[in-house]
């Protein structure tokens, strides 16, 4: 089970077990053998959540092709990877849907929410136009971050291709800013500049910018992790190498197979690892931030 969920074929798997025991192994024993993860892994998929918050996520979707009733079918792979509170990451769910459309984005998060998901603040997505509408409404309240490399992709893809490296410099320089008041200031002065030369590039980084430059309003340490979801396409390289043997899943219970024990491997070595950001100085500042709110308040009534 271990070989096969690495991903090697069945076939070679066959090939592996004889070589070693002397015994054969035929492809359709293995694969009935894998099946005894499917308990283990539906509960893990189904477990409830901590009670601790998880104030950044990171949701992000990849296509695999699986074959029901008896056609090859594009199927959406929906996966949340969550902060908590003392600064682990934890892969929290994933769900198979029939597309990356609202209602499954929303079924996702429903059932996130229903396991026990809470405390989020910052969600990092593409700008999938039912990613985010389901975000508003299961998160209402939580700052949305436009992944700033599909951002830039978004824009440059509109570039004239003698104007693509200069752009960059300057997309890249606004997102990087220290602060919001440069960053606006950066976007007027390169707005102005290739309105002319790459006016569809440049109606597409103002109408995205303040979407994609959410993460300005957050400390500075925790800016670079969250400006994009890298860390999540990083998990979905590994998935797409062990896919890449399979090619078509025969069904939706082998990919939730073959993925959900990828994906409880990884989240075992993250939340018993080193954490991946300290958040003392995250939970200082939204306390002040809290503070001020009320104080404005306080002072309107």
């Amino acid at each position: 089970m271990e070989i096969a969920v690495n991903g090697v074929s069945t076939r070679k798997v066959s090939q592996i077990t004889e070589e070693l025991c002397g015994t054969k192994f035929s492809k359709s024993t293995v694969s009935e053998l894998c099946k005894n993860l499917d308990p283990i892994i539906e509960a893990w998929l189904n477990r409830p959540l901590s009670d601790d918050q998880y104030p950044f996520l990171l949701v992000d979707a990849m296509y695999l092709k699986v074959r029901e009733d008896g056609r090859v079918r594009s199927r959406g792979v929906m996966i949340a990877v969550g902060i908590n509170a003392d600064g682990h990451r934890e892969v929290l769910g994933m769900m198979v849907g029939d597309t990356e459309s609202e209602s499954s984005w929303s079924e996702f998060f429903s059932r996130l929410k229903d396991r026990g998901l809470n405390g989020v603040d910052i969600i990092t997505s593409d700008d999938h136009r039912g990613l985010v509408r389901a975000i508003r409404q299961y998160f209402q309240g939580v700052t949305w971050q436009r992944c700033q490399t599909h951002f830039m992709k978004n824009i440059l893809d509109a570039t004239p291709n003698s104007l693509k490296d200069e752009v960059h410099s300057h997309v890249q320089a606004i997102l990087e800013a220290p602060d919001e008041e440069t960053a606006r200031m950066l976007l007027g002065k390169t707005t102005s500049f290739y309105e002319d030369k790459a006016p569809k590039a440049m109606s597409i980084l103002e109408s995205g910018f303040d979407d994609a430059s959410a993460v300005l309003v957050l400390p500075e340490k925790y800016r670079k992790r969250l400006r994009t979801t890298n860390s999540i396409e990083r998990l979905n390289e590994e998935i797409r190498r062990r896919e890449r043997v399979i090619r078509i899943f025969p069904n939706r219970e082998s990919v939730i197979r073959l993925l959900g024990a990828l994906l409880m491997e990884q989240d075992d070595k993250w939340t018993t690892g080193k954490k991946y950001s300290d958040m003392e100085e995250y939970f200082t500042w939204r306390e002040s931030e809290i503070l001020s709110q009320t104080h404005k308040v306080t002072r309107i009534f």
